[in-house]
């Protein structure tokens, strides 16, 4: 993988150029992303908001290689990404991404450690730096001392906790964030969210979420709205958290 691609003296981690999508065909088709353009520098915090339908999920799927564009280009380190075969977006991210979800997305029966282990044993890291690394996750996240708990012993907030130890075991370069507020309380959401600054400000992590809630969203450094497979808006958030 290069370097993030330079524009002037500024450097981009993503960019979505033009990008269309469409889905169905004839009578049935349905124009989800109608030639967008994002531009992501490394370490920013992006919050994509907009009604269900606008195109914020599909295009968090292109961002995350979990779908790719109809038309345009999706360059991650000025590589395209639409034109790389599936085994090659697979390892961009296994290598380069982290997810978190909504629904947390554990396994029941596996302790948290196991749990973050996850991503490492599809990498092929031995057991005892699995171990370590993820160790240090859930350090990081502040559960070090709930590492052999299953999620069922575990509160919403704690499980996502785990999630996004798991997410960052790997070091990603971007954590992909997919309403991960969305099945939490006030309180917990909002311990979640300082989360995810800290892992931007202090470890340079850069994240993308998508949210519905406003003041998750001003959490993040930047929100972009969606609205009828368009960019409605993009700004700063001058009051980010």
């Amino acid at each position: 993988m290069t370097q993030s691609k330079q524009s002037g003296d500024r450097q981009f981690i993503i960019e979505l150029r033009d990008v269309k999508k469409t889905y169905g065909s004839d009578m049935a088709v349905v124009q989800a992303l109608c030639g967008i353009n994002i531009q992501i520098e490394p370490g920013d915090f992006v919050a994509i908001m907009g009604p269900s339908g606008s195109g914020k999920s599909t295009c968090l799927n292109i961002l995350g290689c979990l779908d790719t564009p109809t038309e345009g280009d999706y360059l991650f380190n000025d590589v395209k990404v639409n034109e790389l075969n599936h085994n090659q977006r697979a390892q961009l991210r296994r290598n380069y991404l982290g997810f978190v979800f909504q629904g947390f997305n554990l396994l029941n029966r596996t302790s948290a450690l196991e749990n973050v282990e996850l991503p490492l044993i599809y990498r092929g890291t031995p057991a005892k730096e699995r171990g370590k690394l993820a160790r240090q996750a859930l350090e990081q996240v502040g559960l070090l001392e709930w590492q052999k708990h299953t999620p069922g012993e575990l509160s919403g907030g704690q499980q996502q906790r785990v999630a996004i130890a798991r997410a960052i075991v790997t070091q990603p370069k971007v954590l992909m964030a997919d309403e991960p507020t969305g099945n939490l309380d006030t309180t917990r959401s909002h311990e979640i969210m300082e989360l995810l600054v800290n892992l931007n400000r202090q470890h340079g992590i850069t994240v993308v979420m998508v949210t519905h809630e406003s003041d998750m969203a001003l959490y993040a450094k930047r929100t972009i709205h969606f609205l009828d497979g368009l960019i409605h808006s993009d700004k700063q958030n001058g009051s980010a958290k």
